[in-house]
């Protein structure tokens, strides 16, 4: 078989491509394939069935293809640009390539495999020798596609949630599909204009299908889920409401270590009391058991927090209601001012915390999304461009199909 042929047969060109010359350079490394169209070709007008196109222009094109024995293989060939009946001017696709692109299409899809499977865009760059924005505009188009293959299906239980985007308090908004654990889009900043936007990333069929929405007790949150779902439940994340009371736990200790001074069997102990203890005899909770069974105001903020977890094992919303009740007015008793605080908070929004006992979800998988964030983020050195960090995002967490089709 001819070099030629070999490479038409690679590269997919049927009539009216073929493959003019390939050229072979030892000291570059590289091969070079020039692709040429039938002479006298013409195609016909999309925008008139009795007419035809007419060639307005050629442009010299070039694209990446896979190597070649380790060779860097170029695809070369010169572009007509058509123009129709009604003015418009289009060039011609290629059937190698995307329109436009830098890279051919079975290039592309080696890509999109890379950058699922290595940590970092540099790497992929690295292995391919790519550029970082030949990577990056792959990547992109990749969950472009995915997200217009996204079926139109219902989506029962989402999860709303802040994440940081930059260092200091810059923040997106996140809506994930609870049941499919996959992040469904982002939106900047955590206002009530972003969360409504978010929400309307959905169809008009998918909003009516949910039926609870987990999030924190962030007002504008709430806000939006009243006005773009108000058939829907609002459900105040247990893990949210775990982090109100450890840092709670927490004020309780400064507080009070300070007070003891050089003396304080406090000292060090700042994240033993953040913690929870499944195995109580392990040495840890063996040495943590001993200085809670101290008599100090500590060891009540801690139990007050421990006692609580009870809250979400609750099924139905009489019982939940019994048990929240007694525990928030023997928390009011303690006299621990950052529990109490924190109480006052939760009774503000006693309902939307009983909804989980007939809802049962949480944003646990949004929060599970957190090391996938924290690693892309470091891996960019954090992002300047919003449109990246939810590609990046998307294309990690989305669960999109983007196969070459």
């Amino acid at each position: 078989m001819k070099d030629t042929a070999l490479y038409e047969a690679l590269l997919g060109l049927q009539t009216p491509w073929s493959v003019k010359s390939v050229d072979l350079s030892l000291e570059e490394q590289r091969v070079v394939v020039e692709v040429e169209l039938k002479r006298g070709q013409v195609w016909a007008d999309p925008t008139d069935n009795t007419k035809r196109a007419h060639i307005n222009g050629w442009t010299e094109r070039q694209w990446r293809h896979l190597d070649t024995c380790q060779f860097e293989t170029i695809i070369k060939a010169r572009v007509p640009q058509l123009k129709y009946s009604n003015g418009k001017v289009e060039e011609l696709a290629v059937p190698s390539a995307e329109r436009y692109s830098r890279v051919t299409l079975l290039m592309e899809a080696f890509v999109v495999k890379l950058l699922q499977v290595c940590p970092t865009t540099k790497g992929v760059c690295k292995i391919t020798r790519l550029s970082w924005s030949t990577i990056n505009s792959i990547m992109v188009s990749a969950v472009q596609r995915g997200m217009l293959r996204r079926s139109e299906e219902p989506v029962p239980h989402l999860g709303i949630d802040e994440k940081s985007s930059e260092r200091g308090h810059t923040y997106v908004s996140v809506l994930t599909d609870i049941d499919r654990s996959r992040v469904l889009d982002l939106m900047p900043e955590r206002k009530l204009k972003a969360a409504k936007s978010l929400l309307e990333t959905l169809s008009p069929m998918q909003r009516e299908s949910v039926e609870a929405i987990a999030m924190d007790m962030w007002p504008a949150y709430i806000s939006a889920a009243k006005a773009c779902i108000p058939q829907a439940d609002i459900v105040h994340d247990r893990f949210h409401v775990s982090k109100y009371l450890g840092k709670a736990v927490d004020k309780v200790r400064y507080r009070e270590h300070r007070i003891l001074g050089s003396q304080s069997p406090l000292t060090g102990s700042k994240y033993a009391w953040l913690k929870s203890y499944a195995d109580r005899r392990s040495a840890e909770a063996v040495a943590f058991r001993a200085l809670n069974q101290l008599n100090i105001k500590t060891s009540r903020a801690w139990r007050i927090k421990e006692t609580f977890f009870q809250f979400w094992s609750y099924r139905y919303k009489g019982a939940a209601k019994r048990f929240f009740d007694a525990w928030s007015n023997n928390a009011m008793r303690s006299c621990l001012e950052p529990i109490k605080k924190v109480v006052t908070m939760l009774r503000k929004h006693e309902a939307r915390l009983l909804n989980y006992s007939q809802h049962r979800i949480s944003n646990a998988s949004a929060e599970g999304f957190n090391s996938a964030i924290q690693l892309i983020k470091a891996n960019a050195r954090d992002f300047r461009n919003f449109s990246n960090y939810r590609a990046r995002i998307l294309f990690h967490c989305g669960k999109l199909d983007m196969s070459i089709a």
